[in-house]
């Protein structure tokens, strides 16, 4: 009988409360050993019937509620129960979800995902591309690069991102990213596999499908574009790895931050070695950001420090590298990408004790001040001759 009443529940309302009343019921005879303990059942039935009194206006005209009542009747008449006397004590409602197990199996999202597991926050790398370009590696190691084409920042089991360079100018080693391509690798759980590019005066504020998420699965919101200056700079949120990436346009050249959780940066397979986020420029693609100092640069060098000391506050790489820039390219929005690549270091870099980088070989050639200049006039042919040597040699 019990087992036909289940079955009507089944088609129940969900406003109407009979579910419970049918599991209270349940629960309160399970442990009866046999039909025959009549006073376990009977107080059992009597609290049945209460519970379907208390539902009764929520439930008119539902089928399962109705046969429950009839179903009650019968069973107190077979059992010889009497409508007063002991009730069952009420069962003990199912305890509230432990909200913080819960909130750590949201798997798409990364960072309390991982503090569920290890109990502290993950460890987080920061790498960039700006300028000629200059590559800041999750080492914090600074190559000034000459890589003309594409070239892989990071190629892992989440992410993939290349960027495409073009020389400064005719004949020039100098090159500057004129295209960017991440790749958002599917992740069952998450999200769709996404592709996101940008181009100079090019960048659009969706993936190349339209969208400006992850997709329809259950994390699709953990990916994210923001337009934080249109056209001119992008920022993309994906928590579900631990992602957070800032594309920009500084006149007519792209620049790429991303900060990053460890265990995703460095997942990757031996074929996957060429990255330059990881490893940075290879060494036969490197070049001296101190060629800016050539005596025939003097000028244009002395001109390019003082814009660029008005954008950057310390003379670390950033500095070194808009000095070179904007002497390379005779653009001074140059100096705008190692400002912007800056303060997306300071955003994403934790640790502000590497915040600046300080190369003093880079910069180690004379600066060509107009009392060096002075004195040069009057020293003598040997020493002349020394300081030639010493300017080639930069």
């Amino acid at each position: 009988m019990i087992a036909t009443l289940f079955d009507f529940h089944r088609t129940a309302y969900a406003h109407c409360k009979i579910s419970r009343c049918n599991s209270d019921y349940l629960a309160a005879t399970q442990n009866v050993d046999s039909p025959g303990e009549n006073t376990a059942y009977c107080a059992a039935l009597r609290s049945y019937s209460r519970c379907t009194r208390r539902t009764a206006r929520t439930c008119r005209g539902n089928l399962a509620y109705h046969s429950a009542v009839y179903g009650i009747e019968d069973l107190m008449i077979q059992k010889n129960c009497s409508r007063e006397g002991p009730t069952s004590p009420p069962w003990p409602p199912a305890p509230e979800p432990n909200k913080q197990s819960f909130e750590s199996l949201d798997i798409c999202d990364y960072e309390k995902s991982y503090a569920h597991k290890h109990g502290q926050p993950p460890a987080y790398h920061h790498c960039a591309t700006f300028g000629d370009p200059h590559v800041r590696t999750f080492h914090n190691e600074f190559h000034t690069c000459r890589v003309e084409g594409s070239w892989p920042l990071l190629d892992n089991q989440y992410l993939f991102v290349q960027a495409t360079s073009h020389p400064i100018a005719k004949g020039s080693n100098a090159t500057v990213m004129s295209k960017l391509t991440i790749i958002f690798k599917d992740v069952k759980e998450c999200i769709d596999q996404k592709v996101y590019q940008a181009e100079i005066d090019n960048m659009p504020a969706a993936f190349v499908d339209g969208s400006m998420n992850g997709g329809a699965r259950p994390g699709g919101s953990s990916l994210a574009i923001h337009e934080r200056s249109p056209g001119g700079h992008v920022e993309i949120q994906a928590a579900y790895i631990g992602a957070t990436i800032a594309v920009r346009q500084a006149g007519k050249q792209l620049s790429f931050s991303i900060r990053v959780a460890e265990e995703v940066a460095f997942s990757f397979t031996e074929e996957q070695d060429l990255q330059l986020c990881v490893g940075g420029c290879p060494p036969s693609q490197r070049i001296s950001r101190s060629a800016c100092c050539h005596s025939s640069a003097d000028l244009a060098a002395q001109k390019a420090r003082l814009i660029c000391k008005g954008k950057l506050p310390a003379e670390d790489v950033y500095f070194q590298s808009c000095v070179f820039d904007v002497v390379t390219s005779g653009d001074a929005n140059f100096s705008l990408a190692a400002h912007d690549a800056f303060e997306d270091a300071r955003a994403f870099q934790g640790d502000l004790k590497v915040l600046h980088i300080f190369q003093t070989g880079a910069a180690s050639c004379p600066s060509g001040s107009p009392l060096l200049v002075l004195l040069l006039v009057v020293v003598s042919g040997l020493q002349l001759q020394l300081y030639s040597s010493v300017l080639r040699s930069c």
